[in-house]
C-alpha cells in the first residue's frame, strides 16, 4: 500500500472509531454556508472540527490556503483542487482573522 493511501485509510479508521468520544466533536456546528459540507467532510476525516475554530483567530486566507495545502501535500488528504478552493473560500469567509480578505 502506498504511503498516501495508507495515511488515508488510517485517518478514516481513526475518524470512524473515535465516534462521540472525540472531545466535544458532536457539539461542533460549522456555519451554514457554501463550502460547509466539503469542509466538514474533508477536515473531520483526520481531526476534530474544533481545530477550525481554534485556528480561526490566527489564520487569514493565506494561512488557510497554506494549511489546506499542507494537509493535501504532507498528510495525503484526498482533497481535489475544486474542493480545496471551496474549503479555503469557506474558511476565509467564516473562520478567518481577516474576513475582509476572502476574495
Amino acid at each position: 500500500m502506498k504511503h498516501s493511501t495508507l495515511h488515508v485509510v488510517l485517518c478514516a479508521c481513526a475518524a470512524l472509531s473515535a465516534g462521540p468520544a472525540r472531545a466535544g466533536e458532536e457539539s461542533i456546528q460549522l456555519q451554514d454556508a457554501p463550502g460547509r459540507v466539503e469542509t466538514a467532510a474533508s477536515c473531520a476525516m483526520c481531526h476534530s472540527l474544533d481545530y477550525i475554530e481554534m485556528n480561526a483567530v490566527v489564520l487569514d486566507r493565506a494561512g488557510w490556503e497554506k494549511s489546506v495545502r499542507k494537509m493535501i501535500d504532507r498528510f495525503g488528504a484526498p482533497i481535489g483542487d475544486d474542493d480545496a478552493k471551496r474549503i479555503v473560500d469557506y474558511l476565509a469567509r467564516h473562520y478567518s482573522s481577516s474576513p475582509a480578505q476572502h476574495d
